[in-house]
């Protein structure tokens, strides 16, 4: 089956691609004209040069394909947002318009759980919802709250849109790390983890995304969302679980939420100030004042979806990670001397 793919050359997308190609799909991919294209390297794949507000490029991918996945984001959590509006709103109303036009008889939507008001207990599953825009905190999760609208309004209208939303996912491929790895797992291997917030994560294998993606394509209601999670792990878990193979001890203390709120304040009026990436985007400290927790059960009982232990996927990007430059071994190696 021929398959277009935007969002290809990024983190959940390579590792889709992968599987589809595993599983004997004929795949083109939307890739910028200076994009990097490593993550596809040696990947039997057509490329179509062009980007979501190009609709001559969306129309030439879609072109003769019964399977789109709309996996393409920005994601960032500080900076102008007026292109984080453009790319993953307008884009997406773009992408799916298209893909309808051309005959398409699934197009599958990457949301994200960033589209679903967290909750710790119970977790939230696919019925939490924003009554609007206006709660949801952080220009990135209102995009993706405004651009699950729009699909959901697109399959109301009779597009064959089905909606996915990962939440965190860990593993391989991570080519531009995402907020979380840069501000977590890197962080923490480079020792820049100096103290732990109250806060929790809902972790996924990234490969477990990609299953999940092909069977919501496969299984999945049109017009239905379907959370792709794994595991809910509080920040000390997760720190417990990296220490637990890479020898660096888990930070001691623990940081209260104003003093977190103050430090992220500080960092981003800096960064704004000197044209700089913040170290502590306050956004995210926003974001982690809740613990993002989530529940699977819809996916695992109407697509057969499968979540993994998140351990090996915490080990599969650290070793992706450090084999390619992000994060030194030598830091694990010198814990380890010092014992």
């Amino acid at each position: 089956m021929q398959t277009f793919v935007t969002g290809a050359t990024g983190f959940v997308g390579a590792n889709l691609v992968r599987l589809l190609i595993k599983e004997g799909y004929q795949v083109k991919v939307l890739a910028r004209k200076n994009s990097t294209r490593k993550n596809l390297e040696g990947i039997p794949v057509e490329f179509v040069e062009g980007d979501l507000l190009d609709r001559s490029s969306l129309r030439a991918g879609v072109r003769g394909c019964s399977l789109v996945f709309h996996v393409a984001a920005e994601y960032r959590l500080w900076g102008n947002p007026k292109s984080l509006y453009l790319t993953n709103v307008q884009g997406t109303q773009a992408l799916i318009e298209e893909a309808w036009k051309a005959g398409a008889q699934r197009i599958l939507y990457t949301s994200s759980v960033a589209a679903i008001p967290p909750r710790e207990n119970p977790p939230a599953d696919e019925t939490s919802v924003y009554p609007d825009v206006a709660p949801v905190i952080g220009h990135y999760k209102k995009s993706k709250f405004l651009a699950e609208q729009v699909a959901l309004n697109l399959a109301r209208q009779g597009a064959p849109v089905v909606i996915v939303n990962p939440s965190t996912p860990i593993g391989a491929y991570d080519i531009k790390p995402t907020p979380t790895s840069k501000n977590l797992i890197l962080d923490f291997l480079q020792r820049r983890m100096p103290a732990i917030l109250d806060t929790g994560l809902n972790l996924v294998d990234v490969e477990d995304v990609a299953q999940g993606h092909l069977l919501a394509a496969r299984h999945g209601k049109l017009g239905e969302r379907y959370i792709l999670g794994g595991e809910n792990l509080t920040l000390q878990q997760i720190f417990n679980h990296l220490s637990s193979f890479t020898s660096i001890p888990v930070p001691r203390l623990k940081i209260p939420y104003p003093i977190a709120y103050l430090a992220g304040a500080l960092s981003t009026g800096q960064a704004y100030l000197f044209d700089s990436e913040p170290r502590i985007p306050l956004e995210g400290v926003r974001m982690a004042r809740h613990k993002m927790f989530y529940d699977s059960s819809k996916a695992k009982k109407e697509l057969g979806y499968v979540a993994s232990p998140i351990l090996p996927a915490l080990k599969r990007a650290v070793e992706w990670f450090r084999s390619n430059e992000y994060a030194r071994p030598r830091l694990a190696s010198r814990d380890l001397r010092l014992g």
